[in-house]
């Protein structure tokens, strides 16, 4: 895809809310309440500014959509969701009475996963036997299947992603801080076209083996294993990819290691078959791990799903036996790490296709030796 795609239409979120409260019904509830967020961003294209005063959309088979709004945020609302029915309220007033009445007094809630505490439990208060689930819980599959037009936007963040990553090996590592090569990697994912930059992480050496490492000030040396890890937003939609890169040549271990994470992600890719549950991708990339005697230092999943933010539902998790359905997306990067010494991990993000599945990352999966 080239240029900026054409918006969701009001008729694309319309869809969406409508699918939320079919959905919910399909499980047993009585509605949806959506709190500012990625679930709200998804089904109505609003993002408000996330504070303490109440925010809310209601969500309910058979009924209109209804969004509880401060009053001085409702020009906002109205103008970002112009289909919508604003409930709007003003400083002073109860929000939580102006929802209750939306709801049934003995109802059963799906909601958002990040609505705030004491929002939920002011409506708890005021309606003590109505009930509520996590959104993730209950509808884990709200998000997880994209269509053609989201399958773009994530295909260009990827290769916004790609095209970050040829250019950084091309920059010196040898003597600089892991902090400079991370300013590096944010200011590349902009210039080709992230708006958002969500993460960076440069694990040099034994700082390779914290996989959630964040750049820091250690100079990075000749020698080291440093993994990449970075992504963000790009018209809407997450990448995130993770290549392990090397300064200098590495030694037999080292170059050992790599394989065998290569050889794992590789067959993780591999497994990707629509029907298979979630897990079976992680066994496979499990497996090679196991098999060549690090299995224990392997530490996380291997995938998580990618979409309006860069990480939720589906999981690639040993439990996890949510079928794969085309469309999905998420993430396969397994990993090794050996405290004190250094770490590796590899990441594509991959679609599940009709037959199989689609890496929306392309570049070389080698272990790339930098300056």
């Amino acid at each position: 895809m080239t240029g900026t795609p054409e918006p969701f239409t009001a008729g694309d979120y319309e869809a969406r809310m409508r699918q939320a409260a079919e959905a919910a019904a399909h499980a047993g509830l009585d509605g949806v309440l959506v709190a500012p967020g990625p679930d709200l961003v998804w089904l109505t294209g609003y993002r408000p500014v996330e504070t303490e005063r109440l925010t809310v959309l209601v969500l309910r088979r058979g009924q209109d959509p209804v969004l509880v709004v401060p009053t001085l945020e409702a020009p906002d609302a109205a103008a970002a969701a112009p289909t919508l029915a604003l409930r709007d309220w003003t400083d002073g007033q109860d929000p939580y009475e102006a929802t209750a009445s939306l709801l049934d007094a003995s109802g059963g809630f799906g909601v958002s996963d990040n609505a705030w505490a004491m929002h939920l439990l002011a409506l708890q208060k005021r309606l003590p036997d109505t009930r509520y689930i996590s959104l993730t819980e209950a509808l884990p599959m709200l998000r997880a299947v994209k269509d053609p037009a989201e399958l773009e936007r994530l295909a260009a963040a990827g290769a916004a992603a790609d095209a970050t990553y040829e250019e950084i090996v091309k920059v010196p590592f040898a003597g600089r801080r892991e902090t400079e090569v991370a300013a590096d990697l944010a200011d590349l994912l902009r210039q080709f076209g992230h708006s958002q930059v969500d993460f960076t992480v440069v694990g040099s050496g034994p700082n390779g083996a914290n996989p959630h490492h964040e750049a820091g000030d250690r100079f990075i040396e000749r020698g080291d294993m440093v993994v990449l890890d970075f992504g963000g937003l790009k018209h809407g939609y997450g990448s995130d990819t993770s290549r392990t890169v090397h300064v200098g040549e590495p030694d037999d271990e080292e170059r050992r290691v790599h394989d065998i994470v290569r050889a794992a992600q590789e067959a993780g890719v591999a497994a990707v078959t629509p029907g298979i549950p979630c897990q079976e991708v992680d066994r496979a990339a499990r497996a090679v791990i196991e098999d060549a005697g690090y299995g224990d230092r392997f530490i996380h999943r291997t995938g998580h799903g990618i979409g309006v933010t860069t990480h939720e539902p589906p999981y690639m998790i040993e439990g996890e036996e949510q079928p794969l359905v085309p469309g999905m997306c998420f993430s396969v990067e397994p990993g090794i790490y050996l405290p004190g010494r250094f770490g590796v991990r590899i990441e594509d993000i991959v679609t599940v296709t009709e037959d199989g599945g689609r890496r929306l990352n392309t570049t070389s999966r080698e272990l790339v030796v930098v300056d």
